[in-house]
């Protein structure tokens, strides 16, 4: 049984990809931290209602060589953006604070241990469902 089918565990696995590209995001701004004129970034934040929306829709499928791509652009709904309105900014340029970068990723470590312990209770009431509970 593949899970990535189920409704739940598609959502569930799509905020555990944003929080990924986010700890990316994150780690980056805090590399550059002593760069001079780097401007920090974030993520869109993810919206399950928008993730929902996204789920509906339906993509198009070429039938034949002759028919035109999408105007979609390929690759990830999660779109980097710079951080608009930082507290502060160093004379040279940067606007990376730390410690707004690491309340960030200690945020999206509890957010990525709860989506991934949401997502083994889930699991565990498949298997309670079907009759494997105990393995």
């Amino acid at each position: 049984m593949d899970l990535s089918n189920l409704g739940l565990f598609k959502l569930m696995s799509r905020k555990m990809d944003w929080l990924t590209q986010r700890q990316e995001v994150v780690a980056q701004n805090i590399a550059n931290a002593d760069t001079p004129e780097y401007k920090g970034r974030d993520l869109k934040p993810f919206n399950f209602r928008d993730a929902l929306a996204d789920s509906r829709r339906l993509t198009p499928t070429a039938t034949s060589a002759t028919h035109l791509n999408g105007t979609v652009p390929a690759g990830g709904s999660n779109k980097e953006q710079r951080v608009r309105n930082p507290y502060e900014t160093a004379p040279d340029g940067n606007n990376v604070v730390i410690e707004e970068q690491m309340m960030k990723l200690s945020q999206n470590s509890m957010d990525y241990q709860t989506i991934t312990n949401l997502y083994k209770k889930q699991v565990g009431l498949l298997k309670t469902a079907i009759g494997r509970g105990g393995q």
